[in-house]
């Protein structure tokens, strides 16, 4: 009897704590960003992004089993080998920026308070590389509408660019067009209309995540009568 009594006693701590277990608050820490192909992306804790700059990720700490506490939270964000974070929010969502070349490591602990007592939790961290800067232009483009580098832009490729300033002149140094995007381009018009084929000039103002700066200046060559056929001839 004895033993029966005490079978039912360890059975029944058992499921006293099991059911305190699945009562523990938890986090699950997520980060949401736009890669560099336009697609929304989101990771988990442990995850490791590797990304140009500028590049905005929203850390959200996904809660659960926190009614009846009262929650302080703390994101930290540290660079490679630098014990000192960088940022500190206290937000259960943060929004941040990276615009810098570096490795970055961002943890979060929450601490879970009652007025008997309070404990922390902290989950892995989120890694996130930004890589440095690259940014190269053509020296020629051929707007003929044939869906064919019809627009005059940055090669593919353009990496952390954090600052941008593209102008186009014609040979006699008039401004005919300028952009402040690397995504953007110049379709060979001014003021709305073709311009001739022929010689122009692109003056690229930009500076990289890294600190590097670009200042380039080259010939740029309008071939309307250039197409995809005539390149195969």
């Amino acid at each position: 009897m004895k033993t029966k009594h005490l079978l039912l006693l360890l059975a029944t701590i058992a499921l006293a704590t099991t059911a305190r277990a699945d009562d523990t608050p938890t986090i699950a820490p997520t980060a949401t960003y736009t890669d560099s192909n336009g697609n929304e992306q989101t990771v988990s804790a442990g995850a490791s992004i590797e990304e140009q700059a500028p590049l905005e990720v929203t850390f959200e700490a996904n809660a659960t089993n926190d009614e009846g506490y009262t929650t302080n939270y703390k994101w930290e964000v540290r660079e490679e080998n630098d014990s000192t974070p960088t940022i500190v929010r206290y937000e259960e969502s943060a929004t941040l920026t990276f615009t810098t070349k570096a490795v970055y490591h961002v943890i979060l602990t929450a601490t879970f308070s009652t007025d008997t007592y309070s404990f922390p939790i902290t989950c892995d961290e989120i890694t996130i590389s930004i890589s440095e800067s690259s940014l190269e232009f053509p020296n020629a483009f051929s707007p003929n509408d044939d869906g064919i580098n019809d627009i005059y832009k940055a090669k593919e490729g353009y990496k952390s660019i954090i600052e941008f300033q593209a102008t186009i002149y014609n040979r006699w140094g008039q401004k005919l067009y300028s952009w402040d995007d690397p995504s953007g381009g110049w379709d060979g018009t001014f003021n709305g209309k073709p311009v001739k084929q022929g010689v122009y000039f692109v003056h690229v103002k930009a500076k990289g995540a890294d600190g590097r700066v670009f200042n380039i200046r080259r010939d740029v060559n309008l071939l309307r009568g250039f197409t995809e056929t005539t390149t195969n001839q």
